[in-house]
Order: structure tokens, then sequence, then C-alpha cells
């Protein structure tokens, strides 16, 4: 709202305050019902006079003209407004949005994160970004529920869990289980040194594109984003199994003189019926508009710290940022069902996805520093834990660091080192600004190499990254020479080389329209083919191939190419008939992929482990097992006491099954300290998973 309807937004909050009417106060000052609408609209504004006497008629204090705090009573008037119907019969049964991402909480820490250090505000320092989990039961869940007005909520919720879509079936079983168990979690995401939800309540802006737009991808740094088109934000209402999310933000600009605790809510159901009325399905929670153009909307309020207090939104910090506080938060994947699931799955998310970011130099801070704690009734539940990327990446962090620092190397010749190469990336120019015969731009990405740690649990993978260092890709490189020490790769390409010209705004611009929604490789994409001239696909392909053979050259092609012997032994030595039609062939087997645990008060070793299985039509049946790795002689077994499931498999006594084109499993392994050679504490655990004799049928 701009400056000059301020006394408009004055006018109309106080009349509702006083509950009077614009004709009811047009009796009273001898006047047209337009002239007080014409105010309030901001068309025009009374005369001094006139305002002395509305300020006597409302029993109200005028504002003084640098004070903008008396522009709305704060915490009054707030309400529900749902969408009508459309007039034409149009329905939607579900935001489309939400479901080009699974309600995954893997998938929501990385669209979450990526949107917080998009919107990095002082690039000195990092964001930081806060998840809490928070369990609410009894007098808590009670008093939580009477703040966002459950009971005007209920009719809506109950109308549209009736119907057969898929929404409505999930938001029926969440209504049951609330009913049933009395408890509801909350999962707020805390983000400070960020932008905050700038702008106008209903132009263009951070505001309206969060809270009222959809696939408005409203970036403060359009050209370093992760994301680009404008869904990531809806799976924060995915992850609510009833569509509601709150929201509290600290603007980095005044809008309306303020700054601190704009608040709104926002709620997703599909369309639904309400004593014989139609309703779209969005709703929002805020005061009562008084635009007279915008009757009966609701928008958002400059709250105090207790209502903010009430509603679970209170910020710890004063810094500009936006809080998100997720209502009846699940992991749709059932993976991660109980609060410490979820609180682990949290930290290994955002450890996998942006280790890079969190990763700084002697010279360079970090992009981000991420935090977890879990509560339940206020009471601390998990601690609060910060991601470190050198404990679950240790190898990779060290390769960025060196990068960072200026502290690499051209070739291996110590475990710690990190060797430093370029791989070529040829740009196709855009359509309608090709000149010539030339292919495109040329810009050097960063390739880094460094040997894998003792205790990695993956290996031989070169993790594509860009922009503000989120993970995009996992590359797996080909024709990697025989006997190779273990290795692991960063490849930074685009501003993730903390470079800066034309060539590298246009890697990244490339390479960003070649990710899908979920940014997670680069590839054919429609904004690709369609922005940019022919041969981007092969472009691609190319940089692909100079990958693998730069790893190859960094980790020794010589050797590779000596140990394939001579062409003509080789040609000689394919045996295959062409004609025969074979089964297909799967390609290597299940490996452990990441490994973290610890050792307990009774010294067993209590591990959880995430294993990568190529794509089978088959299932595969594994057998986990757990061995010491000693400082001298061999690598003792040990046995297990328990093995529990947790994600993409299921326990079979003692083996574990992976179902067909799953590609990924974690489970959770228990040690038993009678079988450990020595104590728990004194050793170093390592996990393989052998196929059981048929293992893949």
């Amino acid at each position: 709202m701009t400056a000059p309807n301020r006394y408009g937004r004055w006018l109309g909050a106080n009349l509702q305050q006083a509950g009077m009417s614009q004709a009811q106060l047009a009796i009273a000052l001898g006047l047209t019902r337009a002239a007080v609408s014409a105010w309030i609209a901001g068309r025009a504004e009374p005369r001094e006079e006139l305002k002395e006497r509305i300020v006597t008629i409302l029993e109200a204090e005028l504002p003084q003209a640098d004070d903008r705090s008396a522009i709305a009573p704060a915490d009054r008037n707030l309400q529900w407004h749902h969408r009508p119907a459309h007039t034409d019969g149009g329905r939607e049964y579900g935001n489309a949005a939400a479901f080009a991402f699974n309600a995954d909480l893997s998938v929501l820490a990385r669209e979450a994160t990526q949107n917080s250090i998009d919107e990095r505000l002082d690039h000195n320092a990092p964001v930081r970004v806060h998840y809490t989990l928070h369990e609410l039961t009894d007098e808590h869940l009670e008093s939580f529920l009477s703040a966002i007005q459950w009971g005007d909520l209920s009719p809506h919720l109950e109308s549209a869990a009736r119907a057969e879509q898929k929404v409505s079936r999930s938001l029926r079983a969440a209504l049951n289980e609330l009913a049933e168990r009395q408890s509801l979690v909350l999962l707020r995401i805390d983000d400070f040194n960020a932008s905050g939800l700038n702008g106008p309540e209903y132009e263009n802006g951070n505001f309206a594109a969060v809270v009222r737009r959809q696939l408005d991808s409203h970036k403060q740094s359009v050209s370093r984003a992760g994301g680009s088109y404008g869904l990531g934000k809806a799976t924060l209402w995915a992850t609510s199994k009833y569509g509601l999310v709150l929201i509290n933000s600290t603007l980095s600009e005044p809008h309306d003189g303020h700054t601190e605790r704009r608040v709104i809510g926002r709620l997703d159901l599909p369309w639904h019926e309400v004593e014989e009325t139609a309703y779209a399905g969005p709703a929002w929670f805020g005061t009562l508009e008084t635009d007279p153009e915008r009757e009966g909307v609701s928008r958002s309020w400059w709250a105090t710290e207790q209502m903010v207090r009430d509603l679970h939104l209170d910020r710890s910090k004063a810094a500009p940022g936006t809080s998100f506080l997720i209502v009846g938060a699940h992991d749709a994947s059932g993976d991660a069902e109980t609060l410490q699931e979820m609180h682990d799955k949290l930290v290994r998310s955002l450890a996998d996805a942006f280790w890079a970011a969190m990763v700084g130099g002697k010279a360079a801070a970090p992009l981000l520093d991420a935090h977890v704690t879990t509560l339940r009734n206020h009471e601390i539940v998990v601690s609060e834990q910060r991601v470190d990327p050198h404990q679950h990446h240790p190898a990779l962090s060290r390769a960025l660091r060196a990068y960072l620092d200026d502290d690499t190397v051209e070739t291996l010749t110590a475990a710690d080192q990190v060797a430093h190469a370029t791989v070529p990336l040829v740009v196709t120019p855009r359509k309608g600004k090709a000149s010539g015969r030339s292919k495109g731009a040329l810009h050097d990405c960063v390739l880094l190499v460094t040997p894998a740690a003792d205790n990695a649990t993956t290996a031989n993978r070169v993790i594509c990254i860009r922009g503000n260092r989120m993970t995009i890709a996992e590359h797996r490189p080909r024709e990697i020479p025989l006997g190779t020490p273990p290795f692991q790769a960063v490849l930074l390409a685009g501003y993730a080389t903390g470079r800066e010209g034309t060539e590298v705004a246009e890697a990244e611009a490339f390479l960003r329209a070649s990710e899908p929604p979920e940014h997670d490789k680069w590839d054919r994409t429609e904004e690709l083919t369609s922005s940019y001239e022919k041969g981007a696909l092969t472009r691609l392909k190319e940089f692909r191939s100079s990958i693998d053979k730069t790893v190859r050259g960094v980790v020794g092609q010589r050797d590779f190419e000596r140990n394939r012997g001579p062409k003509v032994l080789r040609e000689l030595l394919k045996l295959e008939n062409p004609r025969v039609s074979r089964p297909p062939i799967v390609q290597g087997a299940p490996s452990v992929h990441h490994m973290q645990g610890s050792v307990d008060d009774t010294g067993a070793w209590s591990v959880t482990v995430t294993v990568k299985a190529p794509e089978s039509e088959d299932p595969w049946l594994l057998t986990p097992i757990a061995k010491f790795d000693v400082r001298s002689g061999g690598r003792p077994t040990v046995r297990w006491t328990d093995l529990t499931a947790v994600e993409g498999c299921r326990v079979d006594g003692e083996n574990l099954r992976i179902e067909a084109r799953v590609r990924q499993a974690i489970f959770v392994g228990v040690t038993d300290p009678a079988t450990h050679p020595v104590k728990g504490r004194f050793a170093r655990i390592l996990v393989e998973v052998p196929k059981v004799r048929g293992g893949a049928a």
C-alpha cells in the first residue's frame, strides 16, 4: 500500500474497531457514502477540520506524519477468508503445484533451504536456517488451535475431506488421526539474513509471489537462483497434512512503515461446500481488508509479540527473514514417523543437499548455517544440532575448502591432497543470438578430486554443483581404471566456481534451463530446447563425456588404457552375437552410500545406513554385515541385535529386502556388544551389504 493511502488504511481500521459502517460515518458528517469510500480507497483525503471531527466521532487518535504504527490495530478483526467458487463452475480438487514433488522431508529441506539461500541478504555472512519440530498435546494443542481459529476452519476441513479425490482422502485420514491421538506436529522453518517477504499485498513482490500466487519465482537474485519454476514453495503446503502454513516475516525493506512481524496464514483445500455455499479451496488468515474493492478479503497484519508466540511463530533473532510454520507436518514417504526419525532425516537431507553451501574458507564465508531442534510441549526432545558438512561429507568438504583456500595440486601424491582440473562446457547460443558457425561460449568448470576417506560409504562419484552451491546431480564416471584407489570428486559450474563474467552468467543460465523442477540433473527440458539453438543437448552430452575424460586423466588414464590390452585382441574377444536376444543385465550391485552412528551406553554401535541400488526389475535380497576396523589383524565380524527398516526396504530375518526399481534404502542396525572383540569406542565400524544367494531374482 502506498503512502498516499495511509489515511485510508487508518480510517478503515478504526471504523471496524468502532463497529461503524461507512454509511453511518457519512451520515454523522453530513456527507455522502461515496466521499467516505473515496477516502478509504485513497482517491481523496478529507480536510483537516473533517479529520478532527472524525477523530472525535471514532474516539481514536490520528497518527502523526512519522508514526505509522496506528494505521491498523494489531491482532484485531482476524478472520479466515475462503475464496468463493468460480462462477463458471470450474473446480480444483487440490493444488496441482503440490504434486510436482513428493511430500517428503528431504524434498522439503532441499526446496525450502534453496529458497532461503537464494534470498541471502548480506553476502558477507551465511544465511542461518533453523528447522524446529514441535509436537503439541493436551492444553498446548488446545491453545494453538484456538489461536488459529480452528473452530471456524473445521466445517471447511470436514467438508473438503468428504470427497473421494486424493487430497480429500489424505485430509480425512489426518482429521481422524487428530481426533484419536490429540496430537499435532508443527515444523517451523526460520531463516535469518534473508530478504523477507517484502512488497505489497497484491502487486508484484516477494510477499505476493509466495502467499497469493502459483508458479511465480520472484527471486532477489534471479541469475544465481537455484530455483526457477516457482514450484518449490508448494512443498511447504504439501508437507502439511491439512495444507496449512502460517507465516511471520521480518522485512529487509519497510512496508507501511513496519518491518517486524508481518503475519498471514494460507490454507490449500480442494473445492468444497459449506452450508450450500461453494468455495474454490484456498483460504487466508489475516485481518479484514479495508479496501472496499477487496471486500471480505483477509490481508497480512503487523502482529503483537504475544500473538506470534500464540501462533508458535516467534523468531529468536531480529535479523530479516521469514518463518514458515507447517501445521500437521509429516513425511508422506513413511520413512520418518517418530520425532527422532523426522529429526534425523532433516539433518541427513540438509547435509546431503547443502554440504557445499556450508563449507567456508580462509577468506570466504559459508553461504549457509543450518540447525535442527526437536521439542514436545516446549520441552527439548532432541537438542539443537548444527549440520556439520565436514562430519557428513569429510572428503568432499575438504576438497571444496582446498579450492576456496587455493590449496590444490595438479597431481595427487598424498591422501589429504586435492587435485584441481578444468572441464570445458560449451554454452549453446540462445535462439536468435547465434553468430557465424560458433558452437557457443566456452566456460571452464572446475573439477576437484581427492582420495576417499577410509570409512567412506560411497566413492568414485562426481557431485555436480552450480549457483549457490546446492547439489544438483551425482554423476558416475565411466570406464574408471580397474584398481583405481577410491576417490570423491566435485564439479563446480557457473557461479559455484567463484568467478564472475559474461561466460559464467551464460553457463549458469544454460545449466539452470536444463534442469527439471526437481533440479536434480542436467538434461533435456522444454525451456532448454525452446530457448537455445539446436545442439544444446549435444553440448550437454559432450560435457558429461569431458567430465569422465578429465576424471580418468586425474586418477590414472594411462594405466587404464594399458590394462585394457591391444585393440586387435579386444576385438577378437568380442563374443556377443547381436542376433541373439539376451535378458537385460543389471549393472553393479547395491552398495553402502552413507553411514552415520555412535556408541551407546551399553557399548553397542547404532548405525543408520543408506544403501544405493542399481535399477533392477527384480528385488534385491541383501545380508547386512558389520565388521570392526581394528588397528591390527583382520576385520572381525560382529552380530546385530536389531535391524530396523527405515526407508525403501523391509527386514526379513537377518536379511534386507529392497523391492524392484527402488534405488535407495535406509536401515538402522544395532550391534551386540557381547560379540565385540574390543570395546566399541576403540574401533571403527564398517558395514557391507552382500547379496544373499539369489538376492537379485
